[in-house]
């Protein structure tokens, strides 16, 4: 079993050893906005769904429990989730959309602790990351600060309610600037140049992906009918599980997310230290580095998009039991690209590198429609990716193609724009919930199917359909890229907030 917990879901899948799904549940999980920039999560509500869609899954899967080897997660990156030593939530876990820290990080690019710890870390310090949220809350919230026994990522909370045993899994902490990637491991002179030394306390022990951190517990499975006793691995970042579920266990491809999160990675033997991409964190496979040009930027707003200006559409149609997302799709597909002259910035949740930016529909006229607005939501989530995938391609050229993840994935409109916009070939993989499938990899190897992850991605991995860029489409998107890229330079200096 994979268990997924995402910007704005749980899923818990159930998978057969050659990477066939047997059954999915999930629920969508409510996000909770105390203010301005600020994303938070019920964590007693998010465990109560994940054992929802562990039953149901199973219940759904018509298989006998005692046929479940393993289990693992994986999760969005970033985030907090902070517990007590007894296991109770300090307060609301705090999501990978938050910007509530975005002044921090200022701060510390001024007074040169940026600097330093890119030495360490080769990642730039986001709004988002652990480090920032636990300077935020030792600052306004003293005794959420002082009252942390563990510091989690989701997917590590979510394990260590199934299990009981506190870890700290690998990718997901080298991508937390918690970690010194360049050692492999935590240091406390890191977490001084922060200013949150005090931390290291609450930070588990740490393990790799297909380590065993614990074993299902006899409380949790009268709940969700795993079998008492099965081992859980230790899983990984979510955007580790979609790049392996995707078969990157090379150098050869990009791979990008199209989720809540806008996420753009390949892999390399050594860290990208030019200071021309935001993140190195160690990849779920040893000896590898992950990669990483990422932001709020992707299917999130299309997200928001339906939620403030589609709900009565997609009510009309849930009833006829049909999606609002081909009904995106068909009203996209209405119109070609050279008859859409609206610019979207999708920043809903903040820009590419600034947390504080603000959303914007740009050259809106009376006779623009609905489908006009939505498909220039399309297209700027795609430019997004692609201010990411230029910076990629600085370091590396001579990729064979780009592997396309997420909700984007499921759209035939928007994986040929992502080929239009790229102008490189766009493969999809045969799986509907990928973050699951790489998660069930991990699973895979602690219960002995597969001896590495690299060898369960190449059994358990599919390729389905490869989209090929349409050269006189490539050309009108080059052109409307160009407009977007100097529209939001252009609005830059009115973003921050000091």
């Amino acid at each position: 079993m994979g268990i997924d917990n995402g910007g704005t879901s749980c899923k818990a899948v159930l998978f057969d050893s050659q990477g066939n799904e047997i059954a999915c549940a999930h629920r969508l999980l409510t996000m909770i906005t105390p203010c301005a920039q600020q994303t938070e999560r019920d964590m007693d509500a998010l465990w109560h769904a994940n054992v929802e869609c562990i039953r149901e899954a199973i219940e759904k899967s018509n298989i006998d429990p005692s046929a479940i080897k393993a289990v693992a997660g994986c999760g969005h990156g970033k985030g907090l989730y902070l517990c007590r030593k007894d296991g109770s939530p300090v307060r609301n876990g705090i999501v990978s959309t938050d910007g509530r820290a975005g002044a921090i990080v200022r701060q510390w690019q001024r007074d040169g602790t940026a600097e330093k710890v890119f030495k360490r870390n080769y990642q730039n310090i986001l709004a988002c990351q652990p480090v920032a949220l636990l300077a935020w809350l030792k600052q306004y919230e003293r005794k959420s600060y002082d009252a942390a026994g563990w510091i989690f990522a989701v997917k590590d909370f979510i394990r260590y309610r199934l299990t009981g045993k506190a870890f700290a899994e690998i990718t997901d902490y080298s991508g937390s600037n918690l970690l010194d990637v360049s050692a492999g491991k935590f240091n406390k002179e890191i977490l001084d140049w922060f200013g949150i030394g005090e931390t290291e306390a609450a930070l588990p022990p740490l393990k790799k992906s297909t380590d065993v951190c614990g074993y299902i517990t006899s409380d949790v499975s009268k709940l969700t009918l795993l079998p008492e006793g099965i081992p859980v691995a230790g899983g990984m970042f979510d955007i580790d599980a979609c790049s392996i579920a995707m078969n990157v266990v090379d150098p050869n491809n990009i791979c990008c997310i199209a989720g809540t999160w806008s996420i753009n990675e390949y892999i390399a033997k050594q860290p990208i230290v030019n200071r021309s991409i935001m993140m190195n964190s160690n990849y779920c496979i040893d000896d590898y580095y992950l990669l990483e040009e990422s932001s709020a930027t992707s299917a999130g707003n299309l997200e928001w998009y339906i939620a403030r200006f589609l709900q009565n559409e997609k009510n009309a149609l849930s009833a006829q039991g049909k999606s609002i997302y081909a009904y995106c799709d068909d009203l996209v597909a209405s119109i070609e690209p050279e008859d859409q002259d609206i610019i979207f910035l999708p920043f809903i949740y903040g820009s590419n590198y600034n947390p504080d930016s603000k959303a914007c529909f740009i050259g809106v006229d009376s006779h623009h429609t609905q489908a006009h607005f939505i498909r220039a939501v399309f297209e700027g989530i795609v430019f997004s990716h692609m201010v990411h995938i230029e910076k990629l391609l600085h370091n590396k050229r001579d990729f064979a193609s780009i592997r396309l993840a997420g909700g984007a994935a499921n759209s035939a409109v928007w994986t040929q724009m992502f080929a239009d916009v790229t102008g490189y070939p766009i493969e999809a993989v045969k799986a509907r919930e990928l973050g699951a499938l790489g998660a069930a990899m991990a699973a895979s190897v602690v219960c002995g199917d597969n001896d590495t992850i690299a060898s369960a991605s190449r059994t358990m991995t599919h390729i389905d359909t490869t989209v090929l860029p349409r050269s006189d489409k490539t050309a009108i998107y080059r052109k409307k890229f160009s407009a977007y890229k100097k529209f939001y330079q252009g609005l830059e200096r009115y973003w921050n907030a000091d």
